[in-house]
């Protein structure tokens, strides 16, 4: 079972760095596939260290589109068998890939796992407007879609990358995240969540996503309900 690991960057040059040390260490990473999404802060020639790093592939995107943007090129481009979607930022911490792939390894027929950030299980901190969102949003995508999830929102996706083969992906921002859930719900494939620990950093810090991805979002999940 081989795993890639996808980074979407964009201006993360004080972090990201640090972020692929940290998935190296988990010694459970075959590839990571760096997406850079247009930086303008230097993060460019930060990601030239990695030329000769076997382990590491970079793509330059030519301009800004998106984390939708970069995560579709990286999942189009990855090579492992499972794939896992990572943030430059800090706020999610790889050491969980762990109990994330554990699901995989002990049933071969484990399609999709979500890390959940809302459980008793972690006693994880959040903004209070981010918290409000995700937990509206996840609420949403239940009653739409008749699924019983804790969170739709969260980055830690961990799927089968032939899931994704013939699946038409058109998200540009973060409102992948519900077009993504969407399709799999929809394909009748269970969606298994798991306890992960959370640090949210602020707007201060560089936090991008805002109040209006929300609206996106729930439009998202709208239009998916009924067109592919």
């Amino acid at each position: 079972m081989k795993v890639t690991v996808i980074i979407p960057v964009f201006n993360e040059k004080d972090t990201i760095v640090e972020v692929v040390d940290w998935v190296k260490k988990t010694n459970l990473i075959d590839e990571i596939m760096i997406v850079d999404d247009g930086s303008v802060d230097g993060t460019r020639e930060i990601l030239n260290q990695y030329a000769s790093d076997a382990q590491v592939r970079v793509i330059l995107q030519n301009k800004n589109q998106g984390k939708g943007s970069a995560v579709i090129t990286g999942i189009q481009n990855a090579s492992g068998d499972i794939i896992i979607i990572q943030d430059a930022d800090l706020e999610y911490d790889p050491n969980d890939y762990g109990i994330l792939l554990q699901p995989f390894r002990d049933n071969p027929d484990t399609q999709v796992v979500y890390g959940t950030r809302f459980s008793n299980q972690r006693k994880n901190e959040f903004l209070f407007m981010n918290k409000l969102a995700n937990r509206v949003l996840t609420l949403i995508t239940n009653m739409i879609y008749f699924s019983h999830l804790t969170d739709m929102e969260t980055c830690y996706k961990v799927f089968r990358r032939d899931l994704t083969q013939d699946m038409v992906l058109h998200a540009r921002g973060f409102e992948l995240e519900p077009e993504l859930t969407a399709k799999l719900i929809k394909r009748k494939i269970r969606i298994q969540e798991i306890p992960i620990s959370f640090k949210p950093r602020d707007y201060t810090q560089g936090k991008k996503i805002k109040p209006s991805d929300a609206f996106k979002a729930i439009w998202a999940l709208i239009k998916y309900r009924f067109v592919d």
